[in-house]
């Protein structure tokens, strides 16, 4: 028997967005980490709002919003204002009724300076990384460091001479930039002036930029240390230096750090010898003698951390087809960097989820 569509809608409903989510879906296990990582974090969000005046919109939503938009690779900020309408699932995470009315995209824009300035994005992240140790899922000793490119929001015709503002530009048919020699010291975008021109190696085309940077531990292969800088050619060197000094406990003598031959330079393996970190540092022998010799690579050690590093690649994959990081969505380094930071949050929760499922397989 062929059934009728019925256009009359129903006025009462019993069913609530907690019915709607299947009990074995994913997120299930994630919902109660970030719960009680936003429950240690209460302290911060009392301190940046005042007692007085008209309640806002509430920061664990709009740090929610920002999990889910990492987990289910939403672009913009506006697609999920508007996917929160009507995605049950969505409005389950962010502990919002059915009848509930929906936050617009603007309610980002005007609290992210407030994000920015309380440094909620370091904080949420290093949550992450405390609910992993205290599962035990983070090694206190055995790290990977490595960078990577991520495009800016901004076009190569936006790369004008410094001392031009009105350099080339328009349409594709108008502009023509062969023959001419464009640097970073002699040029400058006009869209977003703190990104860099880079390319991953000689055969790929050089695209504006900014690195991202993180510390991996070994154990699991969670982030423990991230950190978004201009891409320039130190700038990878620099700033696993700079995350090794932020780790908790520094100058704990048992410590490793793989990385792989770009890292290779004195400069480098002292600085992190003077941090008590052994470099286990891929040798770079092309044409150059390494930095590192047999005292270091004999160790059963230095193969295992060789083979560990391996993994932050990973990270770097999940961020950039997951995360939405391959292009970044906001002009400065300042803006991208908490989205940077709230992603690399996010791989964590997902990792720490995934971990707990398999230490307590359902039965």
């Amino acid at each position: 028997m062929r059934g009728l569509v019925d256009a009359q809608t129903t006025m009462w409903s019993s069913v609530s967005t907690e019915d709607l989510v299947p009990a074995d879906h994913p997120i299930r296990r994630i919902k109660p980490i970030v719960d009680a990582i936003l429950a240690r974090l209460e302290p911060t969000f009392n301190a940046m709002y005042s007692g007085i005046g008209r309640p806002s919109i509430p920061p664990e939503h709009l740090l929610k919003a920002s999990v889910l938009m990492a987990m289910y690779s939403v672009r913009s900020e506006r697609q999920f204002c508007e996917r929160l309408r009507y995605d049950m699932l969505f409005r389950w995470f962010l502990d919002m009724g059915i009848d509930d009315e929906c936050f617009v995209a603007s309610t980002f824009s005007k609290n992210r300076e407030r994000l920015l300035g309380q440094e909620v994005a370091d904080k949420f992240l290093a949550a992450t990384v405390e609910e992993a140790r205290l599962r035990g899922y983070v090694s206190d000793e055995h790290f990977t460091a490595d960078g990577s490119l991520l495009e800016a929001w901004a076009s190569t015709k936006s790369f004008r001479p410094r001392r031009q503002p009105g350099g080339p530009g328009g349409r594709n048919p108008d502009v023509n930039f062969r023959g001419q020699a464009r640097r970073n010291a002699t040029h400058v975008s006009s869209t977003d002036p703190e990104a860099r021109l880079a390319r991953k190696s000689g055969g790929q085309p050089a695209k504006l930029s900014f690195t991202d940077h993180v510390l991996m531990e070994n154990r699991h292969g969670l982030i423990v240390g991230c950190e978004l800088t201009e891409a320039t050619g130190r700038a990878e060197r620099d700033m696993a230096i700079e995350l090794l000094g932020r780790l908790p406990g520094a100058g704990v003598r048992s410590r490793t750090l793989g990385v792989d031959k770009g890292y290779d330079s004195a400069e480098f393996v002292a600085g992190c010898r003077q941090l008590g970190v052994t470099p286990h540092v891929a040798q770079n022998q092309s044409r150059r003698r390494s930095a590192i010799d047999g005292r270091t690579t004999r160790h059963l050690g230095y193969a295992i951390s060789q083979q560990a590093r391996k993994r932050v690649e990973e990270i770097f994959g999940w961020k950039k087809t997951v995360g939405g990081c391959r292009k970044l969505r906001f002009v400065g380094r300042a803006r991208n960097r908490i989205w940077t930071l709230l992603a690399g949050a996010t791989f964590n929760l997902t990792r720490i989820a995934n971990l707990d499922a398999h230490a307590c397989p359902v039965t």
